[in-house]
């Protein structure tokens, strides 16, 4: 496997071009000495170029304790003979793709099929994705838990970062399912010949379809997530409601008493109740009876 496999780590040109000697695309080989960048994240790709097929994979790392998810870089150079691989330490702390399991995959299998080698790393970043996928749904499974308890701004604020954490996903899953239907349709060609042989290829379907489940668990994702947004929005509109709902109330006990607060206000000589004994306990007396009346009436409605 060692002279089939050639794995590097943030190689540099000399490097590159020691163990590589074969001559590489400009773009093809500013890919691979690239640093990994979000700001300029490379789209993933798996193409021919003549005598070496290169590609681009983008691997999703969750980090569940921070509610973040960073991606590592694997370029790829492939020829009948070899693989090379290059893998970029991600930025902010973050550790490269560990191949250890496609190793031990490919050592145990004795597999000395270039193509074969290429196929457990697609597998394993197929993996990767399912494994992300499972670990949103729970994410957003605890949002759903917890949407009567936590303040509003809280899960719009992760609502919002689970969108975009959903969105990035779809930018990078979609393209990678897209470069391994090529495989699987035998467009991609090395010195004009298919690179794969046919039973490599339904390897390739497998993880194809692999990419297909993570795609239709992104959606439905997507849709559990908006079912919380709605769920919160409903939640926003229903407190508001209730709010509402008491103020009227309390303004409705403090008309009537002050309905007849002014009503015996009025600069008028002749009004019969200012004239009785007992005329001030009989404003009291229907303020009273009023504002008891409200109450009993409101609390019945469930308004207070």
């Amino acid at each position: 496997m060692a002279s089939r496999w050639i794995d590097l780590v943030d190689p540099d040109q000399a490097e590159l071009r020691k163990q590589m000697p074969k001559r590489l695309h400009a773009r093809a080989l500013d890919r691979l000495l690239a640093p990994a960048q979000h700001e300029d994240e490379p789209r993933p790709t798996l193409e021919g170029h003549g005598d070496y097929v290169f590609g681009v994979f983008l691997v999703p790392v969750a980090v569940p304790d921070e509610n973040r998810v960073y991606y590592q870089e694997i370029d790829l150079v492939l020829t009948r003979e070899l693989v090379l691989t290059a893998r970029k330490t991600p930025p902010g702390g973050g550790e490269p793709f560990d191949t250890a399991r496609v190793h031990e995959t490919c050592t145990r299998g004795d597999v000395d099929d270039p193509g074969m080698v290429a196929y457990h790393l697609v597998d394993e970043v197929a993996e990767h994705y399912l494994d992300l996928i499972d670990k949103l749904n729970d994410k957003i499974d605890d949002l759903d838990d917890h949407v009567e308890e936590w303040p509003a701004e809280q899960i719009r604020g992760r609502v919002s970062e689970l969108r975009h954490a959903l969105l990035h996903i779809r930018r990078t899953l979609a393209p990678t399912r897209d470069a391994i239907r090529g495989v699987v349709d035998g467009r991609i060609e090395l010195d004009g010949r298919e690179l794969f042989p046919h039973e490599t290829e339904l390897h390739f379907a497998d993880a194809y379809d692999k990419l297909l489940r993570a795609s239709e668990g992104l959606d439905f994702s997507r849709d559990l997530l908006a079912g919380v947004r709605d769920y919160s929005q409903a939640k926003i509109a229903n407190d508001q409601n209730e709010v509402t709902k008491r103020l009227t109330a309390i303004a409705s006990i403090l008309l009537v008493p002050t309905f007849i607060v002014g009503l015996y206000g009025q600069n008028f000589h002749h009004i019969p109740e200012l004239g009785w004994s007992f005329g001030y306990w009989w404003s009291w007396g229907w303020i009273i009876a009023a504002t008891l009346g409200q109450i009993v009436y409101f609390r019945r409605k469930r308004w207070l």
